[in-house]
């Protein structure tokens, strides 16, 4: 007897892969359907009159008519968005803003949401993460029981009637077909509690009796849950709790820091991991092979793709290529269109490619989150990495981490400051920090050079933090939960002095 899993993958979602298969041979196709269906369905709107919208026909129009925009550029439309005008950047009611971490002049963004963009971007990536894991996973059991998904919190947009601002996940989880509720924990009231530490104890009360065969969230706070769970039920292992636990679709930050403990506290063979791409602005991959970390670009929904090398980005006239043109092994800064009307919108993340036919890549970092106080252009893939060999040969784990620079102690000395929280310590802290420091040395040849004879920067430092640390400086901002992370790499000292000020 077919089981329900297998029915609705013959019925739904084997069909959809199927489409997805086309992405290894129709990606300019598809991108260019995007671009003309997201420019004509804007020519009315403000936006599309200022940049002559229905005269636009091909990238090259689109290319030379519409500048770069960053937060500050559409900043003043979100403002009169936010009062309740529209039709200004897309032509349906704009009525959510996903509440994203700030840039330089401000604490927040508020990204808009549209009902297109929730359907055919954030809701279809969801749907088809699931596709690609069933196709992978013939055996699934993946809909007898329900789905934990871990959201953030809303609240009322400026006093606006029928208009909120919140964590993408809570927009998403507010708006979700009533059908999805059925096969999904905690119930909605739960799921947008706002304080996370009675948000942990209500989800555990929820969840603890329920058959839950899949997680959904942040690495690092669904970390926090197991562990309450855990506690609260006096287990050892998650799948004691839930023995039909079979796959965890995380996101939001890297999962390489976490990965051990994870296996720890879910030991079954059986269980899986799928990164996905979710960001306030779009649904942008999903890895759709368990031994490749890179994710598939997903090309067929409401968002097109631009790319700027890294080298290019800040400068008056920069390189900006089509997803056809891109090379591998490059660091780009994302440039997205979508079907919220951001519109050449760079989103701040830097990806780089590893394969095309189809287009496959991974995250490196952010254009914003990453040293060079010395031009060693050091990035998050680096600093990922170089963890994971430090923990690798030390036997550490790491709960969470940031790094800035050093600029010159008493002795005239620069060099950068870890400040990290294990979840185990190393067997060596010396040890640990000369093969992070050796490993970045292999994977960054600025790095390499700046560190040449200690001259221009010498060994870096780890300092260890004590439990809890970043919990509480994420708390001390008003960014416990959702979607809010630690800033992994800082050119500056701003948030490293917040967090030594905490480490006592």
């Amino acid at each position: 007897m077919m089981n329900l899993t297998s029915f609705l993958n013959k019925v739904y979602f084997a069909p959809r892969y199927r489409e997805l298969e086309q992405y290894a041979t129709r990606a300019d196709q598809l991108q260019d359907r995007v671009m003309q269906r997201l420019v004509h369905s804007a020519s009315r709107t403000e936006w599309g009159k200022r940049y002559d919208y229905a005269s636009i026909h091909t990238y090259s129009d689109f290319k030379n008519r519409v500048p770069i925009q960053t937060y500050e550029e559409i900043k003043p439309y979100v403002e009169r968005l936010r009062k309740g005008e529209q039709n200004l950047l897309w032509p349906s009611e704009i009525r959510w803003f996903a509440k994203s971490s700030g840039t330089t002049n401000d604490k927040s963004k508020f990204l808009p949401v549209s009902r297109e963009s929730l359907h055919d971007t954030h809701y279809r990536g969801g749907q088809d993460a699931v596709a690609v894991y069933l196709h992978q996973n013939p055996e699934s059991r993946f809909f007898t029981g329900k789905g934990l998904i871990l959201g953030g919190s809303h609240a009322p947009n400026l006093n606006t009637n029928h208009s909120l601002v919140g964590d993408l996940s809570a927009i998403l989880i507010e708006n979700i077909n009533p059908l999805v509720n059925l096969i999904r924990v905690p119930g909605k009231a739960t799921a947008l509690m706002e304080h996370f530490e009675p948000k942990m104890e209500a989800i555990a009360n929820e969840t603890i009796h329920a058959n839950v065969t899949n997680l959904s969230g942040v690495p690092s706070w669904m970390l926090v849950l197991i562990h309450h769970i855990l506690k609260k039920t006096g287990r050892q292992t998650l799948e004691e709790v839930w023995p039909n636990l079979e796959v965890f679709f995380h996101g939001g930050v890297a999962f390489t820091p976490y990965r051990e403990q994870y296996r720890q506290l879910i030991r079954s063979p059986r269980m899986h991991y799928v990164e996905t791409y979710n960001a306030s602005e779009g649904y942008f991959g999903t890895q759709d092979d368990p031994a490749d970390s890179s994710m598939l670009l997903m090309i067929d929904y409401g968002v097109f793709y631009e790319f700027i090398p890294l080298e290019d980005v800040g400068s008056d006239n920069p390189r900006i290529v089509p997803l056809t043109e891109v090379e591998m092994g490059k660091n780009y800064a994302m440039v997205i269109s979508t079907s919220a009307g951001l519109w050449r919108y760079m989103i701040g993340d830097t990806v780089k490619f590893t394969r095309k036919n189809p287009y496959k890549f991974v995250i490196t970092g952010r254009t914003k989150h990453f040293i060079n106080a010395f031009g060693e252009e050091l990035i998050v893939d680096n600093a990922e990495k170089g963890l994971a060999k430090a923990c690798a040969e030390t036997g550490a784990q790491i709960s969470d981490y940031s790094a800035a620079p050093v600029f010159m102690d008493e002795r005239g000395k620069c060099r950068h400051q870890w400040l990290i929280e294990f979840a185990r310590m190393p067997d060596n802290l010396d040890k640990f920090a000369r093969v992070l420091d050796d490993t970045l040395k292999e994977v960054n040849s600025d790095y390499e050079a700046k560190r040449q004879n200690n001259l221009a920067l010498q060994p870096l430092e780890v300092i260890v933090a004590r439990p809890g640390l970043f919990h509480d400086w994420l708390d001390s901002k008003g960014k416990l939960g959702g979607q809010h992370k630690v800033p992994r790499l800082s050119n500056t000292r701003e948030h490293m002095e917040e967090m030594l000020r905490l480490n006592k």
